[in-house]
């Protein structure tokens, strides 16, 4: 969870914030979000390869871009398995390095 906080600081925080909401209608909520915990793989990849296009988080349209972030395999997972156990989520099954590193484009 630690280190997986410090990647979300370093990388995410900027447009998801400091409290996992995002911004309404141009970046989606982390916290609570329906999309990141029943959307696993799409989540992992839109970290590992960015994201574009038309998602619905939450009952909310956004259509904007997520850049890659350049992160490693053991990255992805130390900050997927902090936002699925952050802000009024809770994921039982911890995602692993292995399991990000057979996500493919």
């Amino acid at each position: 969870m630690t280190r997986g906080e410090t990647v979300y600081s370093n990388f995410c925080i900027t447009c998801h914030l400091p409290n996992g909401k995002g911004v309404a209608k141009i970046f989606p909520p982390l916290a609570k979000s329906d999309y990141l915990m029943t959307k696993r793989r799409a989540s992992i990849k839109a970290i590992k390869y960015g994201q574009s296009g038309e998602i619905i988080v939450n009952g909310q349209k956004y259509n904007n871009v997520m850049s890659p972030l350049g992160l490693e395999d053991d990255e992805i997972a130390d900050v997927m398995n902090y936002i699925t156990n952050s802000w009024g989520n809770s994921n039982d099954k911890l995602i692993t390095e292995s399991e990000v590193s057979k996500i493919e484009p």
